[in-house]
């Protein structure tokens, strides 16, 4: 086959494609992970999950706050309420903790050591490339949120060369497993492209799972006379 012929192959392969992602992004990733519940009460975790949890670092788990005052009240102040560890002392405690979850390829400890890099916090320096390193090891390892950071990172070339189609890519990747944030960013997109209804769909997805930014999008299309009373209404 020739480059030209091979050219117009693979062309018109990336057009068949595009349909069939199309369809499987809007059709899939309704409902959030199994991830965003309390691994204690089982219950989803309110968006956004950093206000009404904590993350502990020794079991990589996100509690909710509810059952770290349950556990507090009896007396659990020290430990993780779900392992039992012991809590760290000192940034190098922390770190080691951290270390040793990423040893052992945990996602979520992966995708933690890189916002360490990327914010240069507990004494770890501040290293952009490393925590982009990180956070593609982690996506690859199934964490949806570094799929969203990798995004973000690559959309807007934050300390990274800008490359929209790949964080775009990163967001899709995050929406059709139910990361709400990822899809919002995807309905941002769109409403910046002028693809309004295409931007409302997204929205409206993410706004069923709770995200409160994608419910005030909504609500400002409306006003905008971009998005119908239906669809406000649906989402109220």
């Amino acid at each position: 086959m020739s480059d030209a012929a091979a050219a117009q192959a693979a062309a018109e392969s990336a057009d068949q494609a595009a349909p069939s992602l199309h369809h499987r992004l809007m059709a899939s990733g309704h409902e959030r992970p199994e991830e965003d519940a309390c691994p204690i009460c089982f219950d989803l975790i309110e968006l956004p999950m950093g206000n009404y949890s904590k993350m502990k670092l020794c079991c990589m788990k996100r509690v909710c706050d509810g059952c770290i005052l349950e556990a507090r009240q009896r007396g659990i102040n020290d430990s993780c309420p779900f392992c039992g560890t012991t809590r760290p002392r000192g940034e190098a405690s922390v770190i080691a903790m951290i270390q040793k979850r990423v040893s052992k390829g945990d996602a979520e400890a992966i995708k933690f050591l890189g916002e360490t890099y990327y914010h240069g916090s507990l004494g770890v320096a501040k290293d952009v490339p490393r925590a982009i390193e990180l956070w593609t090891e982690a996506a690859e390892l199934g964490s949806l949120d570094a799929h969203c950071l990798l995004g973000i990172g690559y959309y807007i070339g934050d300390d990274v060369e800008e490359d929209e189609p790949r964080g775009i890519q990163h967001w899709q990747q995050a929406a059709m497993k139910g990361h709400a944030e990822s899809r919002h960013m995807l309905g941002s997109v769109e409403y910046e492209n002028g693809n309004h209804q295409l931007a409302v769909q997204h929205f409206m997805i993410s706004a069923k799972m709770g995200n409160d930014d994608s419910l005030d999008a909504i609500k400002d299309m409306f006003k905008e006379g971009l998005a119908t009373q239906a669809q406000y209404a649906e989402d109220c």
